[in-house]
């Protein structure tokens, strides 16, 4: 089975590339540049590097939100444009989900974090209990007080990772009631290598789809659409005063 992952959910720009379990290659650049002038240059890149035909791909992974707006449109555009010109499927991997597939095989909960501004995250909890990988809670966008409530009830140790718990780091020292600590450098942002790992895992039970279905999962209105909403609300306002 061989996948070609993207994630660029997020700052971090990534692509990988999976073979039977093996990852072959993997590009991950975190660093001020559009994933519109670095997600291509880097698929390119690691296909010349491990000489690799886009057509021998079973299937195109792609970290399908929640994140960066502009960045998930890019990745969900890329991988769609790829599935379509390639035949080949999509599996959409929820990016919490694979942010927190880094920390494979840690013990206690795993709690990924993506800033989602307005002091919001995009986070999940999860799990591992020996090969298998346990959604406690599933991905969601919730205030970081509220996150925090949840880990404090659950009464565990907690592995924090993402940029979301680098933005609040000050707000869940003082919010935390259990043990906790930071994931490290190497783990602790989106990689396309854990979409691909996951994604062989979806790609076998089945959970695919095809490029023309492929959606990003946003989990809640962009500034722009939000702000078209609360216009309209007072637009009616002043239509019934």
């Amino acid at each position: 089975m061989k996948i070609l992952a993207i994630d660029s959910s997020g700052l971090t720009a990534s692509a990988a590339v999976t073979e039977n379990g093996i990852l072959t290659a993997e590009y991950t650049v975190n660093y001020k540049k559009t994933h519109s002038q670095t997600l291509l240059p880097m698929i390119d890149e690691i296909s010349r590097m491990i000489e690799l035909d886009l057509n021998t791909l079973d299937a195109i992974a792609v970290a399908g939100g929640p994140g960066s707006f502009t960045g998930l449109r890019i990745g969900s555009a890329t991988a769609k444009g790829l599935g379509l010109a390639l035949g080949k499927p999509l599996i959409a991997v929820p990016t919490a989900d694979a942010l927190a597939f880094n920390l494979y095989g840690a013990a206690g909960v795993i709690c990924p974090m993506m800033d989602a501004r307005r002091s919001q995250v995009y986070t999940g909890i999860y799990r591992f209990r020996g090969d298998d990988f346990i959604t406690v809670l599933p991905q969601r966008a919730e205030a970081v007080e509220e996150t925090a409530a949840r880990l404090n009830a659950l009464g565990e140790p907690v592995i924090l990772l993402g940029d979301g718990a680098s933005v609040y780091r000050d707000q869940l020292k003082e919010l935390l009631r259990v043990p906790w600590i930071m994931a490290p450098a190497h783990v602790n942002r989106q990689r396309a290598g854990a979409v691909a790992a996951l994604g062989e895992r979806y790609f076998l039970e089945g959970r695919t789809e095809t490029a023309a279905e492929h959606k990003p999962e946003y989990l809640r209105l962009s500034q722009a659409e939000r702000e078209r909403a609360e216009r309209e609300r007072a637009e009616r306002g002043e239509d019934r005063a």
